[in-house]
């Protein structure tokens, strides 16, 4: 006697595997989506912590001033202007005047790029100076990083008077997007 021992899919079970598949990767899309834009945000919040936490230790390590500025040119002509999501500076500032000037003795530390897939950095001021003491008087305020999301999603980083850098929270006053 002839047994069939075939045991595999009929092409209707596989068009029902391949229909439930898609829905469900249709419904997983849109939060893997926002879990991106979470990271990113979170990547580019970090970044920036990290270049104020090295301007501060390095004005009180050197004992001068060094500036955080925005720039819109960081590779042929680094200096202080555009927009913070075109990048900023980090900077030794001996003058203290917020301007990289390399015959005043100015030193490049560091530089960022563009914030990259449309996000925006918000900051009332056009730069910050710590003093060897530490202190960034004068220049204190709430950064606003934002994407496509809007408000709701965005992250703040206030700067105190006191040089110290804190995550914003919700009670706080995040600029607008």
């Amino acid at each position: 006697m002839y047994k069939n021992t075939n045991t595999g899919f009929t092409l209707l079970e596989l068009l029902m595997a391949l229909a439930i598949a898609a829905i469900l990767v249709s419904l997983a899309a849109p939060s893997f989506a926002n879990i991106i834009k979470d990271n990113r945000l979170t990547t580019q919040y970090n970044e920036l912590l990290a270049s104020l936490s090295l301007a501060r230790s390095e004005a009180i390590k050197r004992a001068i001033p060094v500036t955080v500025c925005k720039s819109n040119d960081q590779i042929t002509t680094p200096s202080c202007g555009g927009r913070w999501h075109d990048g900023w500076l980090v900077y030794i500032d001996i003058d203290g005047d917020g301007n990289l000037d390399s015959s005043d003795g100015d030193e490049l530390i560091r530089t960022h790029s563009t914030l990259p897939a449309n996000n925006t950095l918000i900051f009332p001021k056009n730069r910050i100076t710590f003093q060897a003491n530490a202190l960034a008087a004068g220049f204190n305020g709430t950064f606003t990083l934002c994407d496509d999301r809007g408000d709701s999603d965005s992250k703040g980083l206030i700067v105190s008077i006191t040089g110290r850098a804190r995550k914003a929270i919700s009670s706080d006053v995040i600029g607008s997007c």
